[in-house]
């Protein structure tokens, strides 16, 4: 009798587990995994396909976006958004995850920093591991040579219409393409970049290659939020804890301006009332409509 008294305290836990709720998926996504050779880490790519991609022959613009554990649904659904109300052109869009098995944290700074800071006292946020930084360079590489073909083989996507897509340290890897292999992406959306990064390596590199080419050939969106900038009373330096980083995208533009790259187009744009946090959907929106075109 006890038995049975328990069978249904049983079937409720039973049907309680069975009833789980279901996860929310982004209608027509697909999850590929990818394995980068030379970095010997695995990745995973988060494609989002156009309403009319199963219609016809077309090849679609795409969109690279790193960061992408975050930012993939936010640009798949603001792509998408501004293609339904606002007659914008269709894209593919294709997420960048972190590697596998490592922390965002840990992940982001070793594959989106041009470099080691030669000061620092980060600590990692994956226990018994050391804080790793600077392998954008090899990251790239793996981005363009592995990455590329696999996207132009699976996919119906018009890779002379890439867009690269980043935020924070994720503008940073956008900035070691630019200025090292600049026909990378036919276009860079750059939100926020951590120009104060290893006290402010990329104004190096920006003088670096000023004084060994005569031209830029790019297309750059640079967006950030008008709040932020150094708090009153501090001094600007190039370092994370007294970085002003609106008035440091400002002068890194103003640099780029002033070199008369004739193939290079730049545009900024600061987005009043907005903080680091919250621009991003900004930034991506007016970079969005400074490529793509309308189809209306």
């Amino acid at each position: 009798m006890k038995l049975f008294s328990l069978l249904p305290v049983f079937c409720c836990l039973a049907n309680s587990v069975q009833a789980a709720p279901a996860s929310y998926v982004l209608e027509h996504t697909e999850v590929r995994d990818i394995r980068a050779q030379a970095l010997k880490r695995d990745y995973q790519l988060y494609v989002a396909l156009p309403d009319s991609y199963r219609q016809g022959s077309k090849r679609y613009p795409v969109l690279f976006v790193v960061d992408a554990n975050y930012a993939f649904p936010i640009v798949r659904n603001i792509a998408q958004r501004l293609n339904k109300h606002a007659g914008m052109e269709e894209v593919v869009v294709v997420g960048l995850s972190y590697a596998n098995g490592d922390g965002g944290v840990y992940s982001r700074r070793r594959d989106y920093t041009p470099t080691t800071p030669r000061k620092h006292d980060y600590r990692s946020d994956m226990p018994g591991r050391q804080p790793a930084f600077g392998e954008a360079k090899a990251y790239g590489q793996f981005v363009s040579g592995e990455v590329f073909p696999f996207i132009a083989q699976h996919y119906r996507v018009n890779m002379q219409r890439k867009v690269f897509v980043g935020h924070s340290y994720g503008s940073l890897l956008g900035l070691q393409f630019l200025l090292s292999e600049p026909r990378t992406f036919e276009h860079f959306i750059l939100g926020s970049p951590s120009l104060w990064y290893d006290a402010g390596v990329m104004f190096e590199r920006e003088q670096a290659y000023a004084a060994s080419h005569k031209d830029l050939p790019a297309s750059v969106f640079f967006g950030i939020g008008g709040l932020e900038k150094l708090a009153p009373g501090k001094k600007r330096s190039r370092s994370e804890e007294a970085a002003d980083m609106l008035a440091d995208l400002r002068e890194f533009d103003d640099k780029l301006k002033s070199r008369k790259f004739p193939g290079l187009k730049t545009r900024l744009r600061v987005f009043d009332d907005e903080d680091h946090a919250s621009v991003f959907p900004f930034v991506l929106t007016h970079g969005l409509r400074a490529y793509l075109k309308s189809e209306k």
